[in-house]
């Protein structure tokens, strides 16, 4: 009877590695994982020079963990067991603490922080410090900075991390905005801030750059329909119930204007191209990336203009992604305000597109931009 018992179990056995495996082979191939936000290997080529070189079966491994059936529930399963059974108090470097999700960062990439500053003197050396410009710095810390210490988890020396940047740009007088901000005014299941909540930060910058700040009463907040799944969610493979994201309206948002730069092949004139309708790019509701419903996420050079203005002065933000929900809350004195995201376009063509001639300049960055080696800011 024991011998029928193991006789089946290995045959059991055998029949679901033999239909794990053919599922890999032949079944359906996922290119992309929406819940980490990233490409998922495809199979390698088989051939002499690759088994030679030992390429393909390096390939191999990392197609066979892309691309392993129930890969998103095995990735769920294998981490409830290691966060709730095993009590870790972190999966994939990422923690939960009151609902929200936040990652682990306690050490500074001096490399990353180098290349950035080094990147930011350039700028200003070449392009803003003979002109009649005013600059301002300010650091969006990210979500550890309200989380992780008080929790129990390692954390960035954030003082010593702002002075670095603010001793590498003397320059830029800073403003500083952690006291405007705490923990609720982030989205649970993503890296970003929530603009809805963002009128105090505002209100920092604005008072920082001598212009008036929004009024939270002034405006409407208006929920989309589709929820919001935010980078942590997919990271974390955890169950979290999704965010709630929020649009802001009134008459002076509706009446700004977004237009995207464009440079005539032939003439090399600059012209402005209307790029959708407000701030509000509704489309990016179905996007990979949600949050791209504020200005379209990332794009190399975007004017707002506010035709209701009533002075001419212009703003330029060089920012990351944190800058896209907040630009919008800091026009209301300005004619036009331009971001320039630097990820996109090379700094050293930014004269061919932007006037740096009496006007504001803002650099708006992340901690965890500019602490993150992976940031491919262009010379």
């Amino acid at each position: 009877m024991n011998k029928w018992i193991r006789a089946i179990g290995a045959g059991l056995l055998v029949a679901v590695w033999l239909g794990l495996a053919g599922w890999l082979w032949f079944g359906p191939k996922t290119e992309f994982s929406d819940a980490e936000r990233r490409p998922l290997a495809d199979a390698p080529e088989l051939n002499k020079e690759t088994l030679l070189n030992g390429s393909f079966m390096k390939e191999f491994e990392s197609y066979t963990l892309d691309q392993f059936p129930m890969r998103d529930d095995f990735r769920q399963l294998k981490s409830m067991f290691h966060y709730y059974v095993l009590r870790q108090k972190d999966n994939n470097d990422i923690y939960v603490e009151d609902g929200y999700a936040a990652k682990l960062e306690y050490q500074v990439d001096q490399e990353a922080v180098d290349h950035a500053l080094k990147l930011f003197n350039n700028i200003y050396k070449r392009f803003l410090k003979e002109k009649n410009t005013k600059v301002y710095l300010s650091i969006v810390p990210d979500k550890s900075y309200y989380l992780a210490e008080a929790n129990g988890y390692l954390s960035l020396d954030y003082d010593a991390f702002f002075k670095t940047i603010q001793d590498g740009m003397p320059w830029a007088t800073p403003i500083d905005i952690t006291g405007s901000l705490d923990i609720t005014d982030y989205y649970y299941t993503d890296t970003h801030w929530r603009q809805e909540e963002l009128f105090d930060a505002a209100a920092a910058l604005c008072n920082g750059l001598g212009v008036t700040a929004p009024k939270r009463e002034e405006y409407t907040r208006v929920a989309l329909e589709r929820p919001f799944y935010g980078v942590y969610y997919g990271q974390a493979a955890l169950p979290m119930d999704p965010d709630t994201m929020y649009i802001l309206k009134n008459d002076l948002l509706d009446s700004y204007v977004t237009a995207l730069a464009e440079q005539d092949p032939k003439t090399g004139a600059v012209s402005y191209k209307p790029a959708y309708e407000s701030v509000y790019d509704l489309s990016k509701q179905d996007a990979k990336d949600m949050y791209e419903v504020y200005l379209s996420g990332s794009q190399s050079i975007l004017r707002i203009e506010n035709p209701n203005a009533t002075t001419d002065r212009e703003l330029i933000i060089f920012r990351d992604s944190f800058g896209s929900s907040m630009a919008p809350l800091l026009a209301q004195d300005y004619r036009y305000v331009t971001l320039v995201d630097i990820r996109h376009i090379s700094s050293s063509m930014l004269n061919r597109f932007l006037d740096f001639e009496n006007k504001d300049v803002l650099f708006l960055y992340s901690t965890s931009v500019l602490n993150n080696p992976g940031t491919n800011f262009k010379p």
